[in-house]
């Protein structure tokens, strides 16, 4: 497979009737080895590794209804109160990231409401913080490191 624009990471691969399989730590089971696969696999492996997020908030490839429409969202990580921390929408490398790329994560978020938007092809990356008071987006150079919330020894639960 291509070297990514992404740290390099060791995975797990099988032949599984003659179709390569990785295995997603996530979905904890193999899945074939497309080109978007490959991306969708460093993302998450990124997003656990260099910017600490949980595996437990990390979900992969799921369904949801965008009005009478079912889509799939390739991932979605979660706040520890369950609310959409960023979204993630992962193409293969030889497809050009473009302007319906980003209508089509923001068709997401109007059901998922998330507070940041990744867009990658696995050589670019676009990292987007939506303020929801202007309605934009304010594009960043990278995502913010995750950081569980300190319980404050003072504070009333």
């Amino acid at each position: 497979m291509l070297d990514l624009n992404f740290p390099r990471y060791d995975f797990r691969f099988k032949n599984n009737q003659n179709k390569i399989a990785v295995f997603d730590e996530i979905r904890k089971k193999f899945v074939v080895l497309t080109p978007e696969e490959w991306v969708r696999q460093h993302c998450a492996r990124f997003l656990m590794v260099e910017k600490n997020f949980p595996k437990s908030h990390i979900n992969v490839e799921k369904q949801i209804k965008l009005g009478k429409l079912t889509k799939r969202y390739d991932i979605v990580v979660f706040n520890p109160n369950g609310k959409i921390h960023l979204i993630v929408e992962c193409k293969a490398p030889h497809i050009k990231i473009t302007q319906e790329t980003f209508d089509q994560i923001a068709r997401y978020n109007l059901s998922l409401d998330a507070t940041y938007l990744m867009v990658t092809n696995g050589l670019e990356h676009y990292f987007c913080k939506l303020d929801y008071e202007a309605e934009e987006y304010k594009f960043l150079r990278d995502l913010p490191v995750y950081q569980p919330k300190q319980q404050n020894k003072n504070s009333e639960i």
